[in-house]
């Protein structure tokens, strides 16, 4: 028998596991229950004939995040896994055949602007001053901070009225540089939370200095040596993690997160609640049977969800030693592309991809003389009412099409192994709310008090990590999600 307070974590994501150390290193026997075969979340890896592919996140930015847990857990983070600094980051390769290679150390990325665009230089310079001054205020002093008070979001007004925050991204980064190619390069950067730049808030402008000051990296062995090392802690601190366990239901006694219920019928008594699920379906579908008075079923159905995603994974027989570990490939249109993806709901018949090649880095990841690549495309949620069951196989058949002619020859002959996944994977899979691939959209009424609180604001006990609660999306966001529990939960001695 174990006489710690037990907490009971849903999901197994970076922000469950994250959860999962911090409460083990807080004194609470931990129970991580993943509803899928492994765990990760949408950092799950996908394994055949060779290939690996990370199905999720592949860019690591503020390493010193994950640092922490393994301190937390007695350990040294360098001895369990491998960061690898990549130069560029990426490079972003245009329509017109324009390339621009992004680099973390800034002298070198102005240096490249001062060569490429001279005219927007002071522009340049300007914008990433203010990058670094929203870096400092909503990641460095804020990111970390629970807000569940409304007077916690009147101290971050003034910053951010100064920074003219309440503006879209792109429409801040136009008031300093003119070159179409330049302004793409410092506001696309919200596509990676789910945010379309023409309508997030500026705020998200604090990426482009993050990469900045703590770098692009690359976990050698692919994005799943990060799960397994953080699996590897919560096991090391005596603390468990339980596969094929689907919880169906956050049970609720007197107004309190008291266990969940799984699929099987099988109830598991907790102290506390952790939900990495998605903030929507936690409410809709966990917490079906509980009145809420804030996170209704209406609100949930009103709220606005970020784009969803269409994956495809694929493995060749041979390489392709042009290609860079991270490419963004940039489509002719950009904010009509993204009115359709976003506002219209239109599956468009053209993109823009994000193709990724981890081979570049790290070879084990595919046979040898073979390379492992995924490539991704933005697309509408399911709220589009895309039939994915008969447009998924066309829409990779055309984005094959394009990889062949524009940048990898002979692709279709080459690949011998192929996996995708839809919106309606993310929501089937992933239980995403209208397959939305990072839950509520980003804009400024959906960020910070008006997310979903990390200390639920309807049940007691129950506390939410991930993508969809603050801060948000990305590996930073959903990291610093967990580092909030530590001052919203009770220390465990306080259950004793």
């Amino acid at each position: 028998m174990d006489a710690r307070p037990h907490a009971v974590v849903i999901g197994s994501g970076f922000g469950g596991l994250a959860a999962a150390i911090r409460l083990g290193a807080r004194g609470y026997r931990v129970t991580v229950l993943e509803r899928r075969d492994a765990a990760g979340g949408r950092a799950y890896v996908i394994r055949d004939q060779g290939f690996v592919f990370d199905s999720g996140p592949t860019i690591i930015t503020a390493p010193f995040l994950f640092e922490e847990l393994w301190r937390l857990a007695g350990r040294r983070f360098a001895d369990d896994v491998t960061l690898r600094t990549l130069t560029p980051s990426y490079e972003l390769r245009f329509s017109d055949g324009y390339r621009l290679a992004c680099f973390a150390d800034a002298p070198r990325m102005r240096a490249e602007v001062a060569r490429l665009f001279p005219q927007d230089l002071a522009g340049y310079d300007a914008f990433m001053k203010r990058s670094a001054a929203l870096c400092a205020v909503a990641f460095e002093q804020f990111g970390h901070l629970p807000f569940d008070s409304v007077w916690k979001m009147l101290r971050l007004a003034p910053s951010i009225l100064r920074l003219r925050g309440y503006r879209s991204l792109h429409a801040i980064v136009a008031s300093h540089v003119r070159d179409p190619r330049l302004r793409f390069a410092l506001s696309f950067h919200p596509l990676f939370v789910g945010g379309n730049p023409f309508t997030t808030s500026a705020i998200y402008g604090l990426i482009a200095h993050l990469e900045q000051r703590w770098g692009v990296h690359f976990a050698m062995g692919g994005t799943g040596s990060l799960v397994q090392g953080l699996v590897k802690l919560i096991t090391l601190q005596g603390n468990e993690i339980q596969y094929n366990r689907d919880v169906v239901q956050i049970l609720v006694r007197g107004g309190q997160a008291r266990g969940v219920r799984l699929a099987n019928g099988q109830n598991i008594a907790a102290d506390i609640v952790v939900s990495n699920a998605d903030a929507a379906w936690t409410y809709r579908d966990l917490l079906s049977d509980t009145p809420r008075r804030h996170w209704t079923d209406t609100r949930v159905a009103r709220a606005r969800y970020s784009m969803g995603l269409f994956v495809w994974y694929f493995g060749t027989s041979r390489t392709y030693p042009h290609i860079p570990h991270h490419s963004i490939l940039v489509g002719p249109r950009y904010e009509a592309l993204l009115k359709d993806i976003f506002a219209r709901k239109h599956l468009a018949a053209d993109f823009s991809l994000y193709l990724h090649r981890p081979t570049a880095t790290d070879p084990s990841l595919a046979p040898p003389g073979a390379d492992t690549f995924y490539v991704l495309a933005p697309v509408p949620n399911l709220k589009s009412g895309t039939d994915w069951a008969q447009q998924a196989e066309p829409y990779r058949k055309k984005i094959e099409e394009f990889l062949e002619k524009e940048f990898l020859p002979d692709l279709a002959k080459s690949v011998v192994t192929s996996h995708v996944m839809t919106p309606q994977d993310f929501h089937a899979q992933l239980l995403a709310y209208e397959g939305a691939a990072f839950g509520m959209e980003p804009i400024l009424t959906q960020s910070a008090w008006f997310r979903p609180h990390n200390r639920s604001e309807d049940v007691d006990r129950l506390y939410l990590v991930g993508a969809g609660t603050h801060p948000g999306a990305g590996v930073p966001g959903v990291l610093s999600s967990a580092r909030i529990l530590d001052q919203v939960v009770p220390n465990a001695y306080q259950f004793s």
